[in-house]
């Protein structure tokens, strides 16, 4: 049966919620804070090492591949304002510090929904914490490794003219990265999506299966979205969140096998 949770009034669900919120943004500025003590690791080698031929993924496609071989090649990055490297440190701190905390953070919303659920609900979704930061961390990884280095390069190759310099702001280089990164980290819930969907009634496999081409085709626009216009990265965008599609089918396939045998 459901925890006595369920009896709690309103205002004593926000005041939990509001609890756990609190304890999270604690999470994540503590791993904020380190991510600013630590800003030559941070700045250059996280968010400047993509833009260096030296980066391993460069590294590893031309040795397995023999494609490539080079990055974005000798690209200037600069500041314009005044105290923007600053703010450019605490913003790019917390997005780090969100991304270290979300398995704490994940722990967090889990402790919250958990009282709520029946006693065999709850013994099928003590998984959810790995599973969702498992999930979370490698579309992080699969955005960074994957997907940047190649926008990166596409987009800083791409020229108009010889006669314009070829660089860019700071601001606009972290701010492709993180709307590469981040998105990418949450399109990989995909199936944490569909099992919750189909618990709720709101997918079903059948549904997932008639509508496979539909999806194929949002797919492909939501790679279009997070790589640059290179046909090569969108298919690679593309095959894994096809493939996390698919196993959705199966995560709704076995939702509806378990609903139905508690009936």
């Amino acid at each position: 049966m459901a925890q006595s949770k369920d009896e709690m009034s309103f205002l004593e669900h926000l005041e939990e919620l509001r609890w756990h919120l609190i304890r999270s943004l604690a999470a994540i500025l503590f791993f904020a804070i380190g991510g600013f003590l630590f800003k030559d690791f941070v700045f250059d080698t996280l968010i400047l090492g993509p833009t260096k031929d030296s980066f391993w993924t460069y590294r590893f496609f031309c040795h397995y591949t023999g494609m490539l071989c080079q990055g974005p090649g000798e690209l200037k990055i600069f500041t314009k304002d005044l105290g923007e490297q600053f703010l450019l440190h605490i913003k790019v701190s917390v997005v780090l510090g969100f991304i270290v905390a979300s398995p704490y953070v994940f722990w967090e919303l889990w402790r919250f929904i958990k009282p709520g659920l029946y006693d065999k609900e709850q013994k099928v979704a003590k998984y959810f914490v790995g599973i969702c930061s498992s999930l979370f961390m490698i579309g992080i990884v699969f955005g960074y490794y994957i997907v940047t280095p190649m926008a990166v390069t596409f987009l800083a190759k791409y020229s108009l003219s010889s006669t314009i310099e070829n660089s860019v702001t700071l601001s606009s280089l972290i701010s492709n990265l993180t709307m590469i990164v981040l998105p990418a980290g949450l399109i990989f819930e995909l199936p944490l999506v569909i099992y919750f969907l189909a618990k709720m009634g709101l997918v079903t496999p059948e549904f997932l299966k008639k509508y496979r081409k539909h999806a194929l085709v949002i797919i492909l626009i939501l790679s279009a979205i997070i790589t640059p216009p290179d046909v090569v990265t969108q298919l690679l965008v593309t095959f894994p969140l096809y493939i996390l599609y698919e196993i959705g089918i199966y995560v709704a396939k076995y939702v509806i096998k378990n609903s139905a045998s508690t009936e």
